[in-house]
């Protein structure tokens, strides 16, 4: 597989990683450890399993660190929607988040299925 940083894929888990960080800065100090912590633990798992995706050499094993991050993806909106019903964030900005993690996950679904098909 290629160098992960050329990959629009990743790319755009890295921006939205950056973004996961700066909406849970204003979160609650309370959350520091709480949703704070894992909403921004699962943001950088997207990029960081597409990397090390990238660095394995069979396609089963590429597939496996797409689907664990397609897995993150899925764990991070999950945890925006509780952060959003708490109050913590206004769902306008919960929708855009989610409005991007959907664009991932599409983007990582053609991904495994090309990983699979080569």
């Amino acid at each position: 597989m290629a160098d992960f940083t050329k990959l629009d894929v990743w790319r755009v888990a890295h921006a939205f990683a950056l973004s996961a960080y700066r909406l849970t800065g204003t979160f609650p100090a309370a959350e520091r450890f709480g949703l704070t912590s894992q909403i921004r633990r699962a943001a950088v798992s997207i990029g960081a399993n597409i990397a090390e995706g990238c660095g394995r050499f069979h396609k089963g094993d590429q597939a496996r660190f797409l689907q664990m991050a397609k897995g993150s993806a899925k764990e991070t909106r999950s945890h925006l929607m509780i952060a959003r019903d708490l109050g913590f964030m206004p769902a306008k900005e919960q929708q855009m988040a989610d409005v991007q993690l959907e664009r991932l996950e599409r983007m990582l679904s053609s991904l495994i299925r090309t990983s699979r098909s080569s």
